[in-house]
């Protein structure tokens, strides 16, 4: 799927399951992947609770529990922006998606729902529900054991570079950079 960013369209992919089904691991190792390929690579990940980037005593939390309702931190190397939020809704994929810039791929993490493509990743030591009985846009199953049972592409969580392939043809990315 794409996606338009601040630089223009960008893919993207998600990657989906249930609480420590290993999606962050995933994600992990396939930005490993995916940058050692040549392709750049952003992510998203979508948190359940609160969360803080900036800790106490930090000028941007003082600025931030001060009452700011934006805080950008900047420095010669990275830059964070922090939006307090109050009583507003949160914020869709396709917003965060638009504050992304030029990436040729950008791996969302959690959205269990929704239009954009994705993987649900499962564990056998973590039961859950599956996601690909009722969601067309979960393309395959990452799991470490086989599940005959499934409608959907099972892939083997330790075949990484089959999963990053998988994911490169789903969003109309060869496997290295031209």
């Amino acid at each position: 799927m794409q996606r338009l960013g601040e630089e223009g369209l960008i893919r993207v992919f998600g990657v989906a399951g249930y609480k420590n089904a290993g999606k962050t691991t995933l994600i992990v190792d396939l930005v490993r992947e995916l940058t050692r390929r040549g392709w750049r690579v952003g992510t998203i990940k979508h948190a359940h609770h609160s969360f803080d980037i900036d800790h106490p005593g930090k000028d941007s939390y003082l600025h931030r529990t001060a009452g700011a309702a934006e805080v950008i931190v900047a420095s010669a190397s990275r830059w964070a922006h922090i939006r307090e939020l109050a009583d507003q809704p949160p914020a869709s994929l396709d917003e965060l998606l638009g504050h992304m810039g030029p990436l040729d791929l950008v791996l969302v993490e959690g959205w269990k729902h929704g239009t954009h493509p994705r993987i649900e990743v499962r564990r056998q030591e973590s039961p859950a529900p599956r996601l690909t009985d009722a969601d067309p846009a979960v393309l395959a199953v990452v799991s470490d054991v086989p599940l005959p049972e499934e409608r959907c592409p099972v892939l083997a969580r330790d075949a990484l570079p089959v999963i990053a392939d998988f994911i490169l043809e789903a969003v109309g990315l060869p496997a290295t950079p031209l």
